[in-house]
């Protein structure tokens, strides 16, 4: 029983280890990819196998239930999305792509891990995994200088989280005795000692890095910008959904909304990044640069839900992270197939005139920044209205407001972005307006356009 719940995270690894022998023998991108979408597959697959016998308990390190296995599903179709994106985007670029792949693999791996952790160790080792890969992922085409910049950054900053994380960790262990979530639990209650709520702030830092929140947000729009696009969607989705879907087992059940000290840090990390996010993508050109900034605000939505702490946050929470890895994914894929050789096509100018251009991309572009901004009949729009009802049904009135203020200064750079889908061509065309789209990647925009329509009209079905 516990090696059939076990089945998803079995299954990613066993295929990583294949891919890495085949690569030893045989040099294919195209077989890499492919294995690599039959792996994550069969695991997604497997899932419907493990529903029958969850919850379940595997040793003390990992929880199997419904919660985990939503999440692993969530984080399995965006990864499966990236993969097709990547395939497209590589070929563009000269070199060997295989290891690519198996990077990804781990890093899926490493999510799917952080995702069922009941235990601490287990965190720690998953969320290794996890930065281990994006560290060489960050920096894979090595022909640009700012992908190397950006894997540095990272390397160096998530080195620094992680001791942060390590010390807040062992100084829980120093108080309560123990690192599993449901001991600590059950002990919490009978302590407040200085050691436990230190060691928590610093667990807090490190988590808050990962996810980008204020303000330990500024590698963020660096990353986003130098690495390979495929990368940067996964960064931004399955990465930061795998770290909250952490950070809403673990303090939920350590009770973080019956803690003052907890309630007002976490009050103040998403107010800082719902202003500060949305302030300064305001004053960014680049698109990738636009859509970090973005990244940080929703994030600090998300903590409102996280605050509310009830049956109803929860529901807003999973909805909000399905409506977000769709919309973020479609607006990265698309960034994904008009980049060249040359480079990321990143930059506002390079999607000047895109409507007339491409209108197919263009209304789908305009549909994703719709969804992102809130705009109704969309995800985006139903996913915030649940963030709302969550906030308003525990009272969090302060952070409710700072959500709708900010929600509309968002609009101005999302429909900033749109405008410029619909302006005059330039003279000059850009390289993205001819850079042909590949079947895979049309194939993925397509999908994530009728589900961000999907979930804006019939919600309730997820």
């Amino acid at each position: 029983m516990d090696f059939t719940a076990l089945l998803p995270l079995i299954v990613i690894s066993a295929t990583a280890l294949l891919l890495m022998l085949v690569i030893a023998f045989y040099r294919s991108h195209a077989f890499a990819a492919l294995l690599t979408l039959a792996g994550i597959a069969l695991s997604f697959y497997t899932l419907t196998k493990v529903y029958g016998i969850a919850p379940r308990q595997v040793t003390t390190l990992l929880i199997i239930d419904r919660y985990s296995l939503f999440f692993t599903g969530l984080v399995l179709a965006a990864s499966f999305s990236v993969v097709l994106l990547s395939y497209g985007y590589l070929k563009k670029h000269r070199g060997h792509h295989e290891e690519f792949y198996l990077l990804l693999l781990m890093a899926v791996l490493g999510s799917t891990v952080v995702i069922s952790s009941g235990h601490f160790a287990s965190f720690f080792l998953g969320l290794e995994i996890l930065s281990v890969s994006l560290y060489a992922l960050i920096a894979y085409v090595r022909t640009s200088d700012r992908g190397t910049e950006a894997g540095i950054k990272y390397l160096v900053l998530a080195a620094v989280s992680a001791s942060f994380l390590l010390f807040g960790i062992a100084l829980i262990y120093a108080q309560l005795g123990t690192l599993s979530f449901k001991d600590i639990t059950l002990r919490v209650a009978a302590t407040r000692n200085l050691f436990y709520l230190i060691g928590t702030i610093l667990v807090i830092v490190g988590i808050g890095f990962k996810l980008a929140l204020v303000p330990f947000h500024m590698w963020t729009p660096d990353v986003y910008e130098g690495a390979p696009a495929p990368v940067t969607a996964f960064i931004a989705t399955v990465s930061k959904g795998a770290l909250f879907a952490f950070l809403l087992r673990y303090f939920s059940m350590a009770g973080v909304t019956s803690q003052n000290a907890l309630l007002m840090t976490f009050s103040l990390i998403a107010i800082a990044s719902m202003l500060f996010g949305n302030l300064l993508a305001l004053m960014q050109d680049n698109v990738k640069r636009i859509l970090a900034y973005s990244s940080i605000s929703h994030l600090g939505y998300l903590i409102v839900a996280f605050l509310a702490g009830k049956a109803y946050a929860l529901i807003a929470i999973t909805f909000y992270l399905a409506a977000y890895f769709v919309t973020t994914l479609g607006a990265f894929g698309i960034v994904s197939v008009l980049s060249g050789s040359e480079g990321d096509a990143d930059d506002l100018a390079h999607y000047r005139g895109m409507a007339w251009k491409r209108p197919l991309l263009g209304a789908v572009f305009t549909a994703m920044f719709l969804s992102l901004a809130g705009i109704p009949l969309t995800a985006g729009f139903i996913a915030k209205f649940y963030i709302m009802g969550a906030g308003v049904g525990s009272g969090l009135w302060t952070l409710v407001s700072v959500l709708v203020a900010t929600s509309a200064i968002g609009l101005f750079y999302y429909l900033r972005i749109i405008i410029t889908l619909y302006k005059r061509p330039a003279d000059k065309e850009s390289p993205a307006m001819t850079e042909r789209t590949t079947v895979a990647g049309g194939a993925v925009i397509a999908a994530l356009a009728a589900l961000l329509l999907w979930l804006g009209f019939i919600p309730r079905s997820l």
